[in-house]
């Protein structure tokens, strides 16, 4: 009997404090979902590997049977430390976050690639400034009308005191405007997982807090998965699978970057794959003190024995569309062997039901990568993560989508020696 094709997959999430075992439970919805479009079979249990967190994956195709384990690479705890930020603290990080943008013109730069993401990174600015003026407006008006309720009662009681009206009416006009004031903010911060105001500003915050370098604590996070995915590539398994989705995608790039330059490939090893979707790459790279990250970019660009599949939607608003990461970066090496910059073709790939459903939902629209299909096309996410063919020869000989953006379009291109 054929041994099973088998695989391991590593998930890098994006910035999202959400438990690891959503994922589980997202990709069994969905895989079960798009098992029935497709016409595979795909089941789900343990892993035999018990470090981390993640299940495994029993998998029957029409080109044979597959045994996948999938880990979750898990930085949900530093994401939900970055987020405990108070409602000051937030106003404050809109502030240095608004600087780092403006101030080094990324945001200008960012704008020639796609408007989507760019309006989404602006979207928590404007949204905050404009609950701080309707709480601000309210506070005013309630606090004056207050006041104005004190003069008219000590008229009525006590016109002989009128020298005591004004400084009454301020004593308790302004606690009051001070009250209204934080409680509207307070209102608005309670029901921010319907707007994610807050959210994408700690997001977007985390990201130029240093100026696009890495924080020390996620630095050693990314040692720690580097050193996961290296124990794999030791191991018995077909292919070592890499999923990076949104900020993700680009913490993958430095994994692997990291990971091919301390270790070289072994030429009877499993076969190394990097899947990048939804990427946000520019959001970082384009940042005054990202070098790491470009020369991460640049090194893995170059780097033999890797297949680097990037996939990304023009119908997706959080994702730089069709952007090459390397190339629109400014650091592409003379001769780049990736990434392969493939569209998932919204589209063709969702009926126009589908898409009139999830239209206007641009966040749910930015995870549809890992959703099912109806009408799928080249981009599985099951049968490239569950499936039989390796990332290398299941987009053999494809050419990159057409209205690929290749043009650099980043004014900072140096990078850190490593």
């Amino acid at each position: 009997m054929t041994r099973p094709f088998r695989r391991r997959v590593f998930y890098l999430p994006g910035y999202d404090p959400i438990p690891a075992r959503r994922y589980r439970e997202l990709y069994r919805r969905e895989g079960i979902l798009q098992a029935e479009i497709s016409g595979y079979g795909l089941s789900f249990g343990p892993r035999q590997e018990r470090t981390g967190f993640g299940w495994g994956v029993l998998g029957a195709f029409e080109e044979g049977l597959t045994e996948t384990e999938v880990e979750v690479l898990v930085w949900a705890d530093l994401v939900q430390a970055s987020m405990g930020q108070s409602i000051a603290a937030t106003y404050g990080q809109l502030w240095r976050t608004a600087k780092v943008y403006i101030g080094s013109g990324a945001i200008f730069r960012l704008m020639r690639l796609r408007k989507g993401p760019v309006i989404a990174a602006l979207y928590p600015l404007v949204v905050l400034i404009l609950q701080a003026l309707v709480a601000l407006t309210l506070a005013l008006v309630l606090g004056a009308l207050a006041g104005a309720a004190v003069v008219w009662l000590m008229r009525g009681l006590a016109p002989a005191q009128g020298w005591l009206h004004l400084p009454l009416a301020v004593a308790l006009g302004v606690p009051l405007a001070i009250l209204i004031f934080r409680q509207v903010l307070r209102f608005w911060q309670r029901i921010d997982g319907r707007l994610f105001a807050y959210y994408l500003m700690h997001d977007y915050a985390f990201t130029a807090h240093l100026g696009g370098a890495y924080p020390p604590a996620l630095e050693t996070r990314l040692a720690y998965f580097r050193d996961r995915i290296a124990r794999s590539l030791a191991g018995d398994w077909d292919e070592v699978l890499v999923v990076g989705h949104s900020s993700g995608a680009y913490l993958a790039v430095s994994v692997l970057a990291d990971l091919l330059r301390a270790e070289p490939r072994r030429e009877d090893g499993p076969a190394l794959g990097l899947l990048t979707l939804g990427h946000v790459v520019p959001m970082a790279s384009f940042l005054p003190k990202a070098a790491r990250l470009r020369a991460d970019l640049h090194d893995l660009a170059a780097a033999p024995g890797l297949t680097w599949v990037d996939v990304t939607a023009p119908g997706d608003p959080c994702s730089f569309g069709l952007c090459d990461p390397v190339a629109v970066s400014g650091v592409a090496p003379p001769d780049p062997r990736g990434p392969l910059v493939l569209s998932a073709a919204f589209t063709q790939t969702l009926s126009p039901e589908m898409r009139r459903a999830l239209r206007g939902h641009w966040f749910r629209l930015h995870f549809q990568y890992l959703h099912a299909f109806d009408r799928p096309g080249d981009y599985d996410y099951f049968a490239i993560t569950a499936g039989p063919l390796t990332l290398a020869a299941r987009f053999s000989g494809r050419a990159p989508s057409p209205g690929r953006i290749v043009t650099p379009a980043n004014r900072y291109t140096s990078r850190a020696v490593r």
